[in-house]
């Protein structure tokens, strides 16, 4: 193996939903001879880190089965640089700069065979099972199969958190397939809707309006490229998008919230014939009126899912400046903080995007 690895390290471990725990002496990852492990440069918190350790549908309800298997070390967006390789591997060096894809294809099920690897149905994923633990620790094995890329090192840290989570924006916009005469509505401006409206401008759609219940963040998804933002807490948005589609609706509604309240908003708001995505992970069970999809507007309703084949585009144009990113990030963490860390990831301080620094 090249490179030499501490025996242990600094790692947030989830128990069990609620019981997260710093630990000062995790033992560090073994790198087997097709893998590489990183030294963890940082790891931003995503709601669906929240909402796992509030005890969402991934740790099992009656209509879910448990997916999370503990104790596991949260966080997938997360990079770094290479700190041990394995024998085998020759496509890094040590202190190459990568991120990885947040699953871990199997490259066996039907699948992956087919080239619908984010799909693998064994479902390996970065950040919730003790397997292929996450990025909330100093370090990080990479196993054989992970997706790696590289990263410029001129990439600033807060430049280099958001390639995950707008690889994930990329993937639903992609879904929704925007044509330059659509009327496109993007619920919720928080980081990923952000990233979908900075990526969304670049196809030029008809109209680009924005809905989230914070001014600042409507403020942001200005600056990022929204025609028209709209606050639903202050205004009636169904009837601002009906009277500027003659009465139809918007073409295409992406939902990035996660509240039952923008999906019921989204089904009312899209035209018949039109797109719904859904993009949101929900701490609830959402009920709608499927009529409304079928026999009332015939819709097109398509989820998302990952960030198949987008981190590259990603890569490139978070560096050359054509994916906005200014401002995202301006609040980090150490790991010890964790608590403070999740309190602020809730938005609830103003901030869009929190993350650890590990130095």
């Amino acid at each position: 193996m090249n490179g030499t690895l501490p025996k242990t390290m600094k790692a947030l471990v989830a128990y069990d939903k609620g019981d997260y725990r710093f630990e000062a002496q995790y033992p560090v990852p073994e790198c087997g001879d097709d893998e590489i492990v990183i030294k963890t440069e940082g790891c931003g918190i995503c709601a669906g880190d929240l909402k796992c350790y509030h005890g969402n549908s991934t740790w099992g309800d009656e209509t879910h089965a448990k997916w999370v298997r503990p104790p596991f070390i949260p966080g997938h967006e997360f990079l770094g640089h290479v700190a041990a390789r394995g024998k085998n591997v020759t496509a890094y060096e040590i202190g190459d700069r990568v991120i990885a894809d947040q699953i871990i294809p199997c490259g066996e099920c039907r699948f992956c065979r087919t080239g619908r690897y984010w799909m693998c149905e064994p479902h390996a994923i970065f950040g919730f099972q003790k397997e292929n633990n996450g990025g909330m620790a100093e370090y990080v094995r990479f196993p054989k199969n992970a997706v790696v890329h590289r990263v410029p090192e001129e990439m600033t840290l807060e430049q280099a958190l958001m390639i995950e989570p707008y690889s994930c924006s990329k993937h639903a916009v992609d879904r929704a397939d925007i044509s330059i005469e659509d009327v496109v509505v993007i619920s919720g401006a928080g980081t990923l809707g952000l990233g979908m409206i900075t990526y969304a401008r670049q196809m030029n759609p008809a109209r680009l309006i924005a809905l989230d219940m914070m001014d600042e963040r409507l403020q942001k998804a200005k600056e990022f490229g929204a025609d028209i933002v709209i606050n639903p807490g202050k205004e009636d948005a169904l009837q601002i998008i009906r009277d500027m589609t003659e009465g139809y609706g918007c073409d295409i509604y992406i939902e990035a919230t996660g509240h039952p309240s923008s999906v019921v908003q989204g089904l009312q708001m899209v035209r018949r014939l039109g797109r719904f995505v859904e993009f949101g992970v929900f701490a609830q069970q959402t009920t709608v009126d499927w009529t409304l999809i079928g026999d009332n507007k015939e819709l097109d309703v398509l989820g998302s899912h990952l960030s198949p084949y987008c981190y590259p585009y990603v890569i490139e144009n978070i560096a050359n400046g054509k994916l906005k990113t200014e401002g995202i990030v301006k609040t980090f963490f150490r790991l010890e903080e964790w608590e403070k860390a999740f309190d602020y990831a809730t938005g609830k301080y103003g901030d869009f995007k929190i993350a650890f620094r590990f130095d």
